[in-house]
């Protein structure tokens, strides 16, 4: 692997559905991708809600195929009509589907082990099981995402990596994609988020500090998130920083005593990975 391979990714998030988007289920995806990436050292760089419409899904993932991104995509990927992302993958990178001869052995012994419990048939002849075959019919050129929850795999092609919207399959899949193809990259940097309540300055004083840490610590990104007060509380700006956790404390530190020192009052900072900083 050379130096430009080890170069950590940005890894995006795609969640797919409707019901997402009418507000019927609350998305459970983008906190969790964020968080088995952070413990991996890893950092979400954006996600998108696409809905369930074909031509939609496809134009959003020839946007993300192109983008070079390491893509993380929930949802979509069963065998009802309302079931779209396996066939605007493929319409997105112009390729043809087939079914995965993995995907069929997984979906396969999945019929077997229902039948033996009194669940339907292993005959794989019959309407219900070519039905549940189709599940995998995936680009040509694609590898499989194993999933333990009930073997019916997901699949990974082109740096993006599909698997259902369930959590309870979804999740176990993506930890396995991200501790089997993306181990090398855990941990290349240790990352914080440190902030504190500033009251009594207003943003456009404070503004010019910020620009001043960015330049004073190139791989530290400084921010500022104003309140007008609601829930009762007085109007304030949490300002902080974010990047290598080795940088972080002194650039914090910077960023307090530049707001001090314009008559701000201040809350003790905390640490997102950390709590409360003493």
């Amino acid at each position: 692997m050379t130096d430009a391979d080890k170069a950590t990714p940005r890894f995006g998030l795609v969640v797919v559905g409707d019901e997402i988007l009418s507000g019927r289920r609350q998305d459970k995806h983008f906190p969790k991708v964020i968080e088995l990436l952070a413990a991996r050292g890893l950092q979400l760089s954006w996600m998108r809600v696409v809905p369930d419409d074909r031509e939609i899904l496809t134009n959003a993932l020839a946007q993300t195929f192109a983008s070079g991104d390491e893509v993380l995509c929930c949802g979509g990927i069963g065998a009802t009509p309302d079931d779209h992302t396996r066939q605007a993958a493929a319409a997105a990178l112009g390729l043809p589907l087939a079914l995965h001869p993995e995907a069929e052995r997984e979906i396969t012994l999945r019929c077997a082990e229902m039948a033996a419990k009194g669940q339907g048939t292993a005959d794989m002849s019959v309407p219900e099981n070519q039905q549940r075959l189709q599940m995998g019919v995936y680009p040509v050129g694609a590898d499989i995402v194993p999933n333990p929850f009930n073997r019916i795999p997901g699949f990974y092609i082109r740096r993006h990596t599909f698997v259902p919207g369930f959590p309870v399959m979804a999740w176990p899949m993506l930890e396995q994609t991200l501790d089997t193809r993306y181990a090398d990259f855990h941990h290349p940097v240790l990352h914080d988020e440190m902030s504190f309540v500033s009251y009594g300055v207003p943003e456009a004083r404070i503004t010019p500090a910020l620009v001043a840490v960015q330049e004073r610590w190139p791989g530290v990104r400084a921010f500022s998130l104003p309140s007008v007060g609601e829930d009762g509380q007085s109007p304030h700006i949490e300002l902080g920083v974010k990047g290598p956790t080795e940088d972080l404390p002194v650039a914090l530190a910077f960023l307090r005593e530049q707001a001090k020192g314009l008559g701000a009052k201040l809350e003790a900072p905390v640490s997102r990975n950390g709590g409360r900083i003493e």
